[in-house]
């Protein structure tokens, strides 16, 4: 497939270490290709009309570890050859190749990252790039999944590494995003293509110290966990950072409760909300989508981009949708 693509090719990719692991491992199929990667604005879920405009002048596009609204997907079609690689909820796009074993009814625990569905398609033997993407989604919590941790567990030995390692690496790339370098997200996998070891991510002068302003931000967040509604926690935050999703990571799995976190502090003109479920959430996506909002998530996970005026009534909903 990838042999009969002709012209210029677009990828866009996700900004975390999941979506930039599975550019990296595109970008080095498509070696011979003349292809540019771009993140959409960090904190979008969404493609703005300028970047469609943009992006449109391309003749093939791929799409990794995004699920960005269809009607952004029809509109690249329009124009160019589109390729999709994701694993988060959504419906299946007509008239694109859409590979998102999920929306087909996939089991999420057999394809638990983007990275992971890349590599397999692309016909590789488990790799460190392959599995990078699995543990930046899901830390320690992909122990659980007998399956994938000895995976994990049997590369590791191979590598002579260990998992905290591994995860130490996934916070490194990370970094880039959550510190709002939208430059450094769209290098990242072109640097990652000249490493050939784990050691050498973790010896990123740049990453390390992005990694320390990181984590005292970080702590400053979670010096109170915020408050408990009805064994809900919902904790606001006022922060430039885009770490919405790891504070909502680490009071949900320390907790073990239903977490929603807010943060007022990352656009001028909307707000960022975040939820980890211990029930399946699937219906309050599409209830934010059916509003207009800019949604997406997975069975356990929503992310919400909500204009101000708004966002106290969304909140409400799901505070009502998880006490049931």
């Amino acid at each position: 497939m990838f042999d009969k693509l002709k012209g210029k090719g677009l990828l866009i990719h996700h900004w975390d270490t999941d979506g930039i692991c599975a550019a990296c491992l595109i970008l080095k199929k498509l070696k011979d290709k003349d292809i540019i990667n771009k993140t959409p604005i960090l904190g979008n879920y969404y493609l703005t009309e300028d970047e469609i405009e943009e992006y449109q002048k391309f003749d093939f596009i791929f799409i990794v570890d995004m699920s960005l609204p269809e009607d952004n997907v029809v509109k690249l079609a329009e124009k160019s050859k589109v390729f999709i690689f994701d694993h988060h909820l959504g419906k299946e796009i007509k008239g694109v190749y859409h590979n998102n074993p999920i929306i087909k009814g996939g089991n999420p625990d057999e394809y638990p990252s983007a990275s992971w569905i890349v590599n397999d398609f692309l016909g590789n033997d488990v790799n460190l790039y392959s599995l990078l993407g699995i543990v930046g989604d899901h830390e320690q919590k992909i122990k659980k999944n007998m399956r994938f941790y000895g995976i994990i567990n049997d590369f590791c030995m191979k590598e002579n590494i260990i998992f905290d390692e591994l995860l130490r690496i996934c916070y490194h790339i990370d970094s880039n995003y959550k510190l709002g370098y939208k430059k450094s997200v769209e290098e990242a996998p072109h640097i990652l293509l000249e490493y050939h070891s784990a050691n050498q991510i973790l010896d990123n002068k740049i990453w390390n110290e992005n990694y320390n302003n990181l984590n005292n931000e970080i702590s400053k967040q979670l010096e109170n966990i915020g408050d408990e509604i009805e064994g809900i926690i919902f904790k606001k935050i006022d922060t430039s950072y885009n770490i919405i999703s790891t504070i909502t990571r680490k009071i949900a799995w320390d907790s073990g409760k239903n977490t929603m976190v807010l943060n007022t502090g990352f656009f001028k003109d909307k707000d960022q909300l975040y939820v980890r479920s211990i029930k399946n959430i699937e219906s309050m996506i599409e209830r934010g989508k059916s509003l207009g909002y800019k949604c997406g998530g997975k069975k356990e996970v929503l992310g919400v981009i909500l204009p101000k005026g708004k966002t106290e009534s969304f909140v409400n909903e799901l505070l009502d949708f998880l006490k049931k």
